[in-house]
């Protein structure tokens, strides 16, 4: 029944009802389902694994005891030794296959009466002829009627008692099959009956949910399309369930709020713009002007050097150093801030190249510094290409900061280990060393600007702190990432990921331009 106003049914009456009776239907089929299986499970256990193979000993009962009557034929025919081992290994098998059908036959009270009759024929048949006949001498000369005939009439009753037992076995594994299939077919039965009534139950909840619960939303969902549309003056009704009238009381406030907060935000927005363009055209213009003073102060420092080099005392001499370094440093600091505005500013034109090709420039770039250091480069790359689209300058100087900080915060005669490879269709690049490494507290903070990590500042070892901000833009722009592990003492391991360009999409085909 429908109400409205304040009394009107809540989405959990509607629901809780519905939920309420496909549980009741769900645990009823669950429980026929999983029941049934598994009795019709333990039938067939029943067959596969103790009928059948003690149906299947029971003939091995017989091929046993017809092996032994085989050989004892022809040990009394020829006196043949050979005959005579053959009648042992068969006499050996002869007493597991009957324990195995004793065991099987002790909880069947039917059938133990049976075996118990067939297994005393075969020990007759064995005492009275065969162990006697084996133990005499054999050949054409010892041949006795008289003991032929008893032993032919002792076997023939053995026979005659195992095809009882073998019909008694036949019936017992009709029986457990039949059970099996009958098992097996009342559960499919009850299980379709459960699941007709189950699509009763959906059915009836479906109609319910429609006129209570769905149609009411679908109007809501109208109204949100037209707002999205830019008709904002369009308004939710107040019908449906209480939460359904809630939600379209906060869709109209929402709706009244909307038209205010779009201006506010284009206003924030361009605030924004022309402020990051305003930062971009700060750093840009302060690093250029920068640049002319700091080459005019470093030609003259080497003037200073090479005209007063053996008349300064060793303070001046340091002071002239220090001062050097520092103009080298702030230089470094420049560039490093012009490419990375560069590199946030502009977009980017990616054009399709080969990552090992990049990758064999830049080792050339590091090799003197390396050398330098005493330190070994290896490189392990594929035969095939690793294509990707790059903006060949831009990777160039991403994969030389990497390689760089790999060079330069390793040890004297240590080993630098650079890996490309393809993997999951993105293009790897690993860089490891076994340096300094970086401390577990401050792995989180790299890429922050002017960050460096505390144990290269106490180990005076040069930097700006924007080289990884720098790799990570320009991989960003690439639509790839950078993942950083280190343990300090131990060594850094860089993984730069690029998405991979199969080579059946071109090679040489200019790739699209990533904007800011």
């Amino acid at each position: 029944m429908r109400r409205s106003g304040a009394h009107a049914a809540s989405v959990e009456d509607l629901v809780g009802l519905v939920v309420r009776r496909l549980l009741v239907v769900v645990v009823a089929l669950a429980v026929v389902a999983v029941g049934g299986m598994l009795l019709a499970a333990q039938a067939v256990s029943r067959v596969t694994s103790e009928v059948t193979p003690a149906a299947e000993s029971h003939q091995e009962v017989l091929q046993d005891l017809t092996d032994l009557e085989s050989a004892v034929g022809a040990w009394a025919r020829s006196g043949d030794a050979a005959a005579l081992e053959d009648y042992r290994e068969a006499a050996a098998r002869l007493p597991g296959h009957e324990r195995d059908v004793a065991d099987f036959a002790a909880s069947e009270p039917d059938l133990q009466p049976l075996l118990a009759s067939e297994l005393e024929a075969g020990q007759r048949w064995l005492d009275q002829y065969a162990d006697p006949r084996a133990a005499a001498p054999g050949g054409p000369e010892t041949f006795d009627p008289a003991r032929f005939a008893l032993g032919q009439d002792l076997f023939s009753r053995y026979r005659a008692e195992h095809a009882v037992t073998a019909r008694a076995f036949d019936d017992l594994t009709a029986q457990a099959r039949t059970r099996a299939w009958w098992l097996v077919g009342a559960t499919i039965a009850a299980t379709l009956l459960l699941t007709a009534l189950a699509g009763l139950v959906v059915t009836r909840a479906r109609r319910d949910l429609r006129r209570d619960l769905s149609r009411p939303l679908q109007d809501l969902e109208t109204v949100v399309q037209d707002m999205a549309a830019g008709r904002l003056e369009v308004r939710a009704g107040d019908g449906g369930t209480r939460e359904v009238r809630a939600v379209a009381a906060a869709l109209n406030e929402l709706a009244d709020a909307q038209a205010r907060a779009r201006a506010v935000e284009a206003h924030i927005h361009d605030e924004l713009r022309e402020l990051d363009t305003a930062r971009e055209d700060f750093v840009s213009n302060v690093s250029h002007e920068l640049r002319t003073p700091l080459t005019t102060i470093s030609g003259y420092l080497e003037m200073v050097a090479e005209e007063f080099e053996d008349a300064m005392g060793p303070r001046h001499q340091r002071m002239l150093e220090a001062t050097t370094r520092n103009v080298a440093r702030l230089r470094l600091l420049i560039d490093d801030l012009l490419t990375l505005s560069r590199a946030e500013a502009r977009s980017t034109s990616l054009e399709q190249g080969d990552v090992r090709l990049l990758l064999r420039d830049v080792l050339t770039d590091v090799a003197i510094t390396a050398a330098g250091r005493d330190l070994r480069v290896e490189v392990e790359e594929p035969e095939d290409p690793l294509w990707v689209l790059m903006d060949r300058a831009m990777l160039a100087r991403a994969f030389l900061n990497v390689i760089g900080n790999a060079v330069k915060f390793s040890r004297p005669g240590s080993v630098v280990t650079v890996a490309a490879g393809a993997h999951e269709a993105m293009v790897r690049v690993t860089v490891s060393d076994s340096g300094i490494g970086i401390p577990a507290d401050e792995v989180d903070q790299l890429g922050g600007r002017f960050f460096r990590a505390s144990n290269a500042v106490d180990n005076e070892i040069a930097g700006t702190g924007l080289g990884l901000r720098i790799v990570q833009t320009i991989v960003d722009k690439h639509g790839g990432d950078v993942r950083i592990t280190s343990e300090e003492g131990r060594g850094t391991t860089v993984v730069v990921r690029l998405p991979e360009r199969s080579a059946r999409q071109g090679i040489g085909t200019p790739g699209p331009t990533l904007a800011q």
